[in-house]
């Protein structure tokens, strides 16, 4: 397939700008088996899935990852951090009117100053200088919500909160695994009444989430590297959900990626730790996962390429065209889709 199959147009005052007031109050457009569409609310979920289903969430919490600062000449630079690598050093994008060399120092919230350490691909590393906190606190006091490119205004006092799942656990994403953003207690309070089970595994969302697919085939598009751990008690879950007869519930592409990449030739998961770059687009053969809860993604991205393989192409794109037609609100701070698989076609 090529790039342009996976266009479409969106207005661009669909594209939301804040959250709503409540997480699960946010629309959900579900694809049921036999492809037919119906406009929901995000709270119904529970009904919409049957006792012995499980879920699966993501629990990377967001860093406060963005930093503004100055270099010694005194230009204005921005920094976002990718990855901590250790207390005092750490791999992030820098955007500054010039490219820095090795040995910049740049000066950061608080007075902590940083030196350029090297290059690593199109990350820098990043060093803190004696007397400055560590990262992790210096994010914390001084960083700022790395909100994606397409919100267009600051972030505020509320995204601390609202650009991050109420099960987030495990700092280290600089962008939200966003289809967890709809689920709040009172959902999870349900999800458990009715006998769906719940499990959990980490992957880390990078910046290269939005990095856009470059060239016309799109089979030579490489992924940008993301650290996951999944574990043992995943794995358990899954087959005890297979046994008796439950779907497997990916809350999010990050935890279909997660799934995928752990599964084996035979769709038997084993713990894993470690990164990934798996690329899943129209052609994937699909192991681990029955059932998607996602938002809508961006035209062109690898994201909605994943939801096209899932779903089917012509399926998944004729929804999205219905959820524009429907005013359904986009990206991350937008509205939901739920994508149930043909019998025929659920991982074995």
């Amino acid at each position: 397939m090529r790039l342009e199959d996976f266009d479409y147009e969106l207005p661009p005052e669909l594209v939301a700008q804040r959250p709503l007031p409540e997480r699960s109050a946010s629309r959900l457009l579900v694809l049921d088996e036999g492809g037919g569409l119906s406009d929901r609310r995000f709270r119904e979920l529970p009904r919409l899935l049957a006792p012995g289903d499980l879920l699966v969430f993501n629990d990377t919490r967001v860093m406060p990852a963005r930093l503004l600062g100055r270099k010694e000449t005194g230009g204005a630079v921005e920094v976002l951090v990718e990855r901590l690598t250790g207390p005092e050093r750490a791999l992030a994008h820098v955007r500054a009117s010039k490219t820095p060399r090795p040995g910049t120092r740049l000066r950061l919230g608080g007075g902590a100053v940083c030196r350029v350490a090297g290059r690593e691909a199109d990350l820098f590393a990043l060093e803190l200088e004696s007397g400055a906190p560590d990262f992790a606190t210096l994010l914390e006091r001084h960083g700022q919500v790395p909100l994606p490119p397409y919100i267009r205004r600051a972030p505020g006092p509320e995204d601390r909160a609202r650009y991050q799942t109420v099960y987030a656990r495990v700092p280290g994403a600089v962008a939200a695994p966003t289809a967890g953003l709809h689920f709040d207690e009172q959902v999870l309070a349900a999800l458990e009444a009715r006998g769906i089970e719940r499990a959990t595994l980490t992957l880390h969302v990078g910046a290269g989430t939005f990095q856009p697919v470059r060239g016309a085939d799109i089979d030579s598009h490489r992924m940008h590297a993301e650290r996951l751990e999944v574990p043992e008690a995943v794995c358990e879950a899954v087959a005890r959900a297979r046994a008796r007869g439950g779907r497997v519930v990916a809350v999010g592409t990050t935890v279909v990626r997660a799934l995928e990449s752990a599964a084996g030739e035979h769709g038997v998961l084993r713990p894993l730790r470690g990164e990934t770059r798996l690329f899943i687009r129209p052609g994937h053969r699909f192991r681990a996962v029955d059932a998607l809860v996602t938002n809508f993604h961006l035209p062109r991205s690898t994201l909605l390429m994943l939801v096209c393989a899932f779903g089917g192409h012509a399926r998944v794109m004729a929804a999205y065209r219905h959820a524009v037609a429907r005013r359904y609100r986009f990206y991350s701070y937008g509205d939901a889709m739920l994508l149930l698989r043909p019998r025929a076609e659920r991982s074995r």
